[in-house]
């Protein structure tokens, strides 16, 4: 978290970040997302909260995780046991593994059992080429437009989703390219500085770790559309574990798999799935719970895995 003052800016901050076993949930109260542990107390009147899940890798059967149809299960049973009903789903992306008709079916089939709207943004396992780029937009591209980005609002929150695995470049690295910036430019133009505003993309929109194609050649570019916005959270998935920064009125945060762990940047020569001791998967998905108090302004941090 960005602690200035002794305190946090509500604005330009997310109040806090967790991991509930593999989903994040949000709330967002007068125009600030926060996040809360599934199952959690509700959230505040007049707010409404909405789940993030990514990277379910739907066909995925190697030593790392044998059964991801049995982990993203295991996440919509926390989505359908949270006490307070969410507004709807997002997934950052690489639902499926290779693309396959049946693993996009699958994928729905699961999700489905949620009940919720579910918002999807393309990871660079479910679109491969033309052909997969199509099977793809016809099941999770409703309301797209061009190569499948589109916007939507809600509780005065204006959501966009953006679409930076297409025209990947060194090293993997995500692109977004001149159409979709500048549908994003115009989408942008009609809202005011106040208006909250929440990006989601599979390949973070900020450089972690480029050699190993963690972040978005042309991100800068859309990150000044957003500088005159008093409240910008940007959501992603693609790296499989939590990170964080804020960069002025930008905060982004990064979300873990419902499948597999990657290693941290610089610890293996790649990235890639991560085999961790038999057993031990639910540990390496865990669990993290930061609450904040607003008054006084503090931070309570608690983690725990899954075993």
């Amino acid at each position: 978290m960005d602690e200035r003052d002794g305190g946090l800016d509500r604005r330009q901050t997310l109040k806090c970040m967790l991991w509930a076993g593999t989903g994040v949930v949000w709330t967002v109260a007068g125009g600030v997302p926060s996040s809360r542990l599934i199952g959690a107390a509700n959230a505040a009147e007049g707010s409404f909260s909405f789940v993030q899940i990514s990277d379910s890798h739907i066909g995925f059967e190697k030593p790392a995780n044998p059964d991801a149809r049995a982990t993203l299960s295991a996440a919509v049973d926390r989505v359908l046991a949270m006490p307070d009903k969410p507004a709807f789903i997002i997934h950052t992306g690489d639902i499926s593994h290779t693309a396959k008709p049946g693993e996009f079916d699958d994928a729905l089939q699961l999700i489905g059992r949620a009940k919720l709207d579910v918002h999807y943004a393309p990871g660079e396992h479910d679109i491969l080429d033309p052909k997969t780029r199509d099977a793809y937009l016809e099941r999770f591209g409703k309301g797209a437009t061009g190569g499948g980005w589109y916007a939507f609002d809600q509780g005065g929150v204006h959501f966009v989703s953006l679409n930076n695995v297409v025209h990947l470049k060194k090293n993997g690295l995500g692109s977004l390219g001149p159409e979709q910036l500048e549908w994003l430019e115009d989408d942008l133009k009609g809202k005011s500085d106040s208006t909250p505003i929440v990006i989601f993309s599979h390949i973070p929109l900020w450089m972690i770790a480029p050699e190993w194609g963690w972040g978005t050649e042309d991100s800068a570019q859309a990150l000044g559309y957003l500088s005159r916005f008093g409240s910008v959270t940007v959501l992603n998935g693609h790296i499989h574990q939590l990170m964080q920064k804020v960069e002025g009125n930008v905060t982004f945060h990064t979300a873990r798999s419902t499948a597999f762990p990657q290693p941290a940047p610089g610890t293996a020569p790649a990235p890639g799935p991560k085999l961790v001791p038999a057993g031990e998967l639910r540990k390496w998905l865990g669990v993290r719970e930061v609450v904040y108090s607003p008054s006084p302004a503090t931070l309570a941090v608690t983690d725990s895995d899954l075993s």
